[in-house]
Order: structure tokens, then C-alpha cells, then sequence
């Protein structure tokens, strides 16, 4: 009788097993297939508006190419290959630039964001730099960081961090802010300094806050790096998309706007991806009611 009975224990756990699994990987097509759907939907929306502006504004063929134009361009062009090639080498540079710009941004964001819960009066004596690099248009500060930083990969972190710093700061604080009051009572209780009760408790209450910074950053860090390219380092899509206009080749200047389009959608999009993983994993409370 006892054999039956854990017999049956045994089935009663593998079934049960089985189940988890089969609803985690629903759960999982559900939301690649939301995300999917959400590019598809930016996409045909993206694609809307630039057909609409090419026609609303009545921009001469010669200037305003459309979708059809850039296609050709990269595809069905006799030279398509220099051109794929063109383009992707231009938008590695761009993709390395705005990867050291995010980073340190993020990374500067996220200990400042820190410090900034832990003590206020860090706070009171670090957020008036912080604002003031908000409110100076990069584009007034770039001259003093080149003759400062000169036209290398420094300069491309400095004003990367600078554009991804503010945003990112502000989502991250709030959101460690945002922790339970009753739920560090009760870490203050069991004996927790503040720094186990930001990792216990603030840190996992900040998660949708700190996605929310991060997908922010994405497309900050890579306007800020075809900033600095324009203005500083003379390589990647930021000077190429200049380069191009001057020597009037409109497909080109296209291409690469539509190229950079694309990317910031897909990374973002991914970085939602990974937000749901993440907070299914370590904050499962938050992601159901998401």
C-alpha cells in the first residue's frame, strides 16, 4: 500500500512539474509575441508617419526619398553591397559610442541614485550639478570637453554619460524611494542597516523604475552619440549623415536615419523582453501587476 501511494506522490509532483513548465512557457510566448507585435506596430506607425510627412509637406523627390527609395538603395542598387557595407560599418562605430555613453551614464546613475537614498545630504550637495549638466544644452558644453577631453573615446563617454546621467537618476531614485515602508520597518526590525534594507527591500522595489530608466537610456545614449560624433569624433553615423548632406546624397543620409531608426526600436524592444524576465524572476508581485 505504502508503494502505491508514493507511486502515485510521484506522478501527483511530475504532473505538476510538467504544468509549471508548460505555463512558463506560455507565459514566455505571450510575451515575445506582445513584444513582437509592439515593433511590428512602431514600425508600420514609423513607416505612416514618413510617408505622410514626405506627402503633407510636398518634399521634392530629390530630398525626400520614402521606403521604397532606401530599399533600393541597400538592396537592388547595382553597388548594393558598398552600400550594406557603407552603412554597417558606420553603425558599429555608432552602436560602440553610444555602448560607452550608456554604461558609464548608467553606471553613474545607478551609485549616485544610491548614495542619494542613503544620505540626504549627499543628495542636497550633489543634485545641483546634476541639474545644472540637465539644463546646459550639451551642444554649449561640447567645445569646452573637446579642448578638455581632446576628440577621443573619453569625450564620447563624458557627454554620453552626460545625456543618459539626468533621466536615468531620477527614474532610479524614485524608484528606490518607492520601497514599502512597512516592508523596511520590518528589515529595521530583524536588525538591518540601510545598507541590507536598500539591497533587500529597495533594490527589488526599484526594478520596473530602474527598466524604465534603462529604456529611456537606450535611445538617450544613442542620440548622444551621434552628437559627439557630429561635433567631436568626425567617425560613425553622426558624421556620416553630415558628410552625406554635403555631398548631396540624399539615399545615403536616408539609409542611415532609417538604419539607426530601426535599432533604437529593436533595442528597445529587447530590453522590454528583458524587463519581463527579470521582474517575473526576482519580483514576480510586480510583474503581475504590470
Amino acid at each position: 500500500m505504502s508503494f502505491k501511494l508514493e507511486d502515485t506522490e510521484d506522478r501527483s509532483l511530475i504532473a505538476l512539474r510538467t504544468k509549471v513548465k508548460r505555463d512558463a512557457a506560455k507565459q514566455t510566448l505571450k510575451i515575445v509575441s506582445t513584444s513582437l507585435a509592439n515593433t511590428g506596430v512602431a514600425l508600420v506607425v514609423v513607416l505612416g508617419l514618413w510617408m505622410f510627412g514626405l506627402w503633407a509637406f510636398d518634399v521634392t523627390p530629390f530630398i525626400g526619398k520614402g521606403p521604397v527609395d532606401v530599399f533600393n538603395y541597400l538592396f537592388l542598387a547595382e553597388n548594393a553591397a558598398e552600400h550594406q557595407e557603407l552603412v554597417m560599418v558606420a553603425l558599429g562605430q555608432t552602436m560602440y559610442d553610444a555602448a560607452i555613453g550608456f554604461s558609464f551614464g548608467l553606471l553613474f546613475a545607478l551609485v549616485i541614485s544610491i548614495l542619494f537614498t542613503l544620505s540626504r545630504s549627499i543628495e542636497q550637495a550633489l543634485m545641483p550639478i546634476a541639474m545644472l549638466l540637465r539644463s546646459v544644452p550639451l551642444i554649449a558644453m561640447a567645445p569646452i570637453l573637446i579642448l578638455i577631453f581632446g576628440r577621443e573615446q573619453v569625450t564620447v563617454a563624458v557627454m554620453g554619460a552626460i545625456v543618459v546621467l539626468f533621466p536615468a537618476l531620477v527614474n532610479i531614485v524614485f524608484g528606490l524611494r518607492s520601497a514599502s515602508p512597512s516592508m523596511l520597518d520590518v528589515a529595521t526590525v530583524y536588525g538591518a542597516n540601510k545598507l541590507a534594507a536598500l539591497r533587500y527591500v529597495a533594490l527589488p522595489s526599484s526594478l520596473p523604475s530602474f527598466f524604465a530608466a534603462v529604456k529611456i537610456s537606450v535611445p538617450g545614449a544613442i542620440t548622444g552619440a551621434l552628437l559627439v560624433e557630429w561635433l567631436a569624433t568626425g567617425q560613425g553615423i553622426g558624421y556620416a549623415i553630415i558628410s552625406a548632406v554635403g555631398r548631396a546624397k540624399a539615399n545615403e543620409v536616408w539609409a542611415y536615419v532609417v538604419v539607426i531608426t530601426l535599432v533604437s526600436i529593436l533595442l528597445y524592444n529587447i530590453v522590454g523582453l528583458i524587463e519581463n524576465y527579470v521582474l517575473k524572476r526576482f519580483s514576480p508581485q510586480q510583474w503581475k501587476e504590470r
